[in-house]
C-alpha cells in the first residue's frame, strides 16, 4: 500500500482540502485524514478522463481529408478517403498507431479509451490467420502505452437501411452473427483489471433488427457496455424515416432496452421527445466536438438534455484532436455560438461550467466504459492526474475558478502526471515511453504513406 495527499483532490461532491488516501493493488483503498508529508502529489489532483468513444487507425490520417474534394464536402465524402486509408492499416501498423495514440491520451488526462473497433479483416474481407488479430494487436497497444481500454469489437454487416451488401472497401469491417459472437466470447476471456470488453453495433443502417436482437440475446452483453453510432447525420435520419417510418433515435429508444448500459455516440439531430428518452433511459450520450465540428455533423441539444437530468461523456472520435480540454472547451462554445449566451452548461448544484461539464463526463464515462471509474473513492480503480503547480494559467486560483482555467485557459497542456491502475505512465508531462513509441509508429507511417 502506497500512501498519497493533495491540497485539493476533486471529488464528486467538488473539491476537497488536504486529501489523503492509499493505492494497493492498482484501487483506492482508502480516503484518510492524513498521509506522510513527502507524499504529496501536488496542489490539485483529478481522477483520471474516460475517452468514451475513439477509432484509433484514424489519428494517423488526421489533416488527410481537409482539401476539398467536391463543393458539397461532408461526413460521405470524408468517409471516402478514410476507408482508402483505413486499406492501408494491418495488424501491425494498427498496434503502432494505437500506442502512439494512446500515449498522447495519457499525457493530456485520459486514462481509459473506449475503442469503437471495426477494422476486422484483411483489406478484401477475408479474416486473418488469426480472426482476432487486429483486437489483439489493439490490447496490446493498451497494455504497452498503460490505458485502460474498453474495447468495443464493431458489428458491421450491412451498407444501408435498404439491407445492401456491403461495399468493396467496407468488407474488412463485417461480420456475421455467429463468427461476430464467437469473436466476442474470445475476447472476453482476456478481460483485467485495465481491460474490458463490451459490444458495439455500428449504426442502425448496418446492423439489422434481426441481427441487433441475437446479439443482445446471447448472453454475451448482459453486464457489458453496449456502443451505437446514432443520429450523426442528417442523411441517416432520413433514410431511417424512409424505411422504418421513425427517427433513429425514435426507433431504438421503441425497440430496443435502452438503459444505462448503453451509449448513444453522437445522436446529433434529435427532436425534444427523443432528447427527453434518452435522458430518461439512463444511456450515456457520446459526445465528440471536435470530431463533429470537423465532419461538419451539427450540435447536440446539450441545454434541453442537461435540463432532463441526461448522463453525457466524451470522446475524440477521429483524433482530429487528443484533449479532454479541447473536447470540453467545444461542448460550450457550439452552444454559445448557437444560442449567443455565454455559460451554458452549468447545474444547479454549481454555476461553473467547467466544474459541470469535467463533472459529468467523469461520471458519463466511467459508465460507458463499464468499469470502476472517475472518483477518488475506495474501491475505484486508481486513476489520477496531477495538475503543473508551476503553469502561469494556475497561479493564484482558488478552487472556485481551477476548473475553469483548467478547460478554458488556453492549449498548454496542464498536465503533469498521470497514473493508471496505481502505475505512473506520465512523469513531467512526458510518457515513460514516448520516444520508443513514437519512433515505431514513424517507421509504421512511412510503410503505408502514398
Amino acid at each position: 500500500m502506497t500512501s498519497y495527499r493533495s491540497d485539493y483532490a476533486w471529488q464528486p461532491h467538488g473539491w476537497e482540502a488536504d486529501t489523503a488516501f492509499s493505492v494497493e493493488h492498482g484501487r483506492f483503498a482508502a480516503i484518510a485524514e492524513a498521509a506522510p508529508a513527502d507524499a504529496r502529489l501536488g496542489r490539485w489532483v483529478l481522477p483520471g478522463m474516460p475517452n468514451l468513444h475513439s477509432h484509433a487507425f484514424q489519428r494517423a490520417m488526421a489533416g488527410l481529408a481537409e482539401r476539398q474534394t467536391n463543393p458539397e464536402d461532408s461526413f460521405w465524402t470524408w468517409r471516402e478517403t478514410m476507408y482508402a486509408f483505413a486499406g492501408r492499416v494491418g495488424p501491425d501498423e494498427l498496434q503502432a498507431i494505437a500506442a502512439q495514440l494512446y500515449v498522447e491520451m495519457l499525457e493530456a488526462g485520459y486514462t481509459q479509451v473506449c475503442e469503437f473497433h471495426y477494422l476486422h479483416h484483411q483489406p478484401d474481407g477475408r479474416p486473418y490467420a488469426d480472426a482476432a488479430a487486429m483486437s489483439l494487436a489493439l490490447i496490446d497497444a493498451a497494455r504497452e502505452a498503460g490505458i485502460g481500454l474498453t474495447l468495443l469489437p464493431t458489428l458491421y454487416q450491412t451498407g444501408g437501411f435498404d439491407g445492401r451488401e456491403l461495399g468493396e472497401r467496407q468488407r474488412r469491417f463485417g461480420h456475421a452473427t455467429d463468427a461476430y459472437l464467437a469473436l466476442l466470447q474470445r475476447l472476453r476471456s482476456l478481460e483485467s483489471a485495465t481491460v474490458r470488453v463490451g459490444v458495439a453495433l455500428h449504426s442502425l443502417r448496418a446492423v439489422p433488427s434481426a441481427s441487433m436482437q441475437a446479439v443482445l440475446d446471447s448472453g454475451l452483453v448482459d453486464d457489458a457496455p453496449i456502443h451505437i453510432h446514432i443520429a450523426e447525420q442528417i442523411g441517416e435520419v432520413q433514410d431511417c424515416l424512409a424505411l422504418r417510418n421513425a427517427r433513429p433515435v425514435e426507433w431504438l429508444l421503441g425497440n430496443a432496452p435502452v438503459d444505462a448500459r448503453w451509449t448513444l455516440v453522437h445522436a446529433t439531430h434529435l427532436t425534444a421527445e427523443e432528447t427527453r428518452g434518452i435522458a430518461a433511459s439512463g444511456a450515456v450520450a457520446g459526445l465528440c466536438p471536435t470530431t463533429e465540428a470537423n465532419l461538419g455533423d451539427g450540435l447536440f441539444p446539450l441545454k434541453e438534455f442537461l435540463a432532463a437530468d441526461g448522463v453525457l461523456g466524451i470522446g475524440s472520435d477521429s483524433h482530429i484532436s487528443v484533449s479532454p480540454v479541447e473536447e470540453l472547451r467545444w461542448l460550450e462554445y457550439g452552444q454559445r455560438l448557437q444560442s449567443r449566451h455565454r455559460n451554458i452548461a452549468v447545474s444547479e448544484s454549481s454555476g461553473s461550467v467547467g466544474e459541470t461539464l469535467w463533472g459529468d463526463a467523469l461520471f458519463g464515462g466511467a459508465r460507458a466504459a463499464g468499469a470502476p471509474l472517475g472518483a477518488i473513492e475506495s474501491g475505484a480503480r486508481a486513476d489520477l492526474v496531477v495538475l503543473d503547480d508551476a503553469a502561469p494559467q494556475l497561479v493564484a486560483r482558488e478552487p472556485a475558478h481551477l476548473l475553469d482555467t483548467f478547460v478554458f485557459s488556453g492549449n498548454r497542456n496542464l498536465v503533469r502526471d498521470v497514473m493508471v491502475a496505481g502505475q505512473w505512465c506520465v512523469r513531467d508531462g512526458r510518457h515513460r515511453d514516448a520516444e520508443r513509441i513514437a519512433a515505431r509508429y514513424a517507421a509504421a507511417l512511412k510503410r503505408i504513406a502514398v
